[in-house]
């Protein structure tokens, strides 16, 4: 009966704030608009420059194919390599190809025809993908002049081929890949930094005082404080979910109850977390710096951005106390994989264990005074 005013008040609270229904609508609706459009893990509108020593049908028809491309943005056919680095290093240009002076004579001879890719290198990770984007489009026009010619296994030396199959994302869109991510994001920033402000709140409004003097126990206040972010964290899920099936057209391959209760798990983490820094805070100034230091860690080194895979093992190692990591790879793995529960049971446990231990903490660090 307690917990039935107490949860009362809390919402009560909630729907007197002004802002707060707002954000709980524009948030998810900003981040999941915006972000996968401005974030892309694409890399586009490259300006090439070419150097045609050949100027030959073949090589025209190979700078005709690069610039019909939508990764690449010609610059101009320049006379020679240094006019061409020139244009590079004022700006102009990110990439530069060069087509040798016996480029047709070696492609009708059956000979190997060197082309060379240059790269402004100061953005390495552009400098990179823009380099193999470029060679597979220079691989793919060798293999329409050798279809054309009849001549495949000849070149190749055997009846055989590779062919790619891309497994849960065929299309290599990198948004079903950041939308789950982002999802999770979502509720890190609303779940998990809202409950830092609330008991530091009560304390500058003074309120904590009537409820120190009540019989109500630390268990009941603390559950009271989590209960209405666990149904605006599942409304955010709800709403977001919305949002990506409307925006890009992404379902989840897997359960959706699974989701749900893999966010019922994440929900109470990131929750509890919050509460915890508001019990050993005294005012929301020092609640939200501190809470927003945690959030800024669990985001870079959550995979969200960056693969885990690919960070040093010290970071790795770290990964493994982040909540956030276990979920994104849930919901990614429930997006595009279709996972089970038997497939998902690490993450499933290791929330879970992470839950019992900040939820008891949170209780335990409440205290009344007075």
């Amino acid at each position: 009966m307690v917990i039935r005013f107490l949860l009362e008040k809390e919402f009560r609270q909630m729907m007197r704030n002004a802002v707060l229904p707002r954000v709980f609508i524009a948030l998810p609706l900003a981040l999941l608009a915006i972000i996968p459009l401005v974030a892309t893990q694409e890399v586009k509108n490259l300006k090439v420059g070419v150097v045609d020593a050949d100027r030959s049908p073949l090589s025209e028809r190979l700078v005709q194919k690069l610039a019909a491309s939508d990764f690449f943005v010609l610059t101009g056919v320049f006379a020679s390599y240094d006019d061409a680095l020139r244009d590079l290093e004022q700006g102009g240009g990110d990439l530069i190809l060069e087509i040798g002076p016996d480029f047709e004579r070696g492609l009708a001879n059956g000979e190997e025809s060197a082309v060379m890719v240059s790269a402004n290198a100061v953005n390495g990770v552009k400098a990179g993908l823009g380099s193999s984007y470029l060679a597979q489009v220079v691989a793919g026009y060798a293999a329409e002049l050798r279809d054309e010619a009849g001549a495949a296994a000849a070149a190749t030396g055997a009846g055989t081929g590779v062919a790619s199959r891309y497994l849960f994302n065929p299309s290599l869109d990198y948004k079903a890949f950041m939308v789950p991510g982002l999802i999770a994001m979502l509720l890190v920033l609303v779940v998990g930094f809202l409950p830092a402000l609330s008991i530091v709140g009560e304390k500058e409004r003074g309120t904590i005082e009537q409820i120190n003097v009540t019989p109500v126990g630390r268990f009941d206040f603390i559950f009271s404080k989590l209960i209405p972010y666990w149904c605006v964290g599942l409304f955010i899920l709800t709403y977001a979910m919305l949002l990506s099936w409307l925006l890009y057209g992404l379902v989840p391959a897997g359960s959706v109850g699974l989701i749900y209760l893999f966010a019922t798990l994440f929900i109470l983490v990131v929750s509890s977390l919050g509460l915890i820094v508001s019990n050993y805070s005294d005012t929301t100034r020092q609640a939200a710096l501190v809470m927003f230091f945690f959030l800024v860690i669990f985001i870079l080194m959550s995979g969200l951005l960056t693969p885990v895979g690919c960070m040093p093992a010290w970071a790795r190692a770290l990964t493994c106390l982040n909540p956030l990591r276990y979920f994104i790879e849930s919901m990614r793995m429930l997006y595009l994989k279709g996972s089970t529960f038997a497939d998902l049971s690490p993450q499933f446990w290791t929330l879970g264990a992470y839950a019992a231990g900040v939820w008891t903490w949170a209780i335990a660090s409440y205290r009344k005074h007075g």
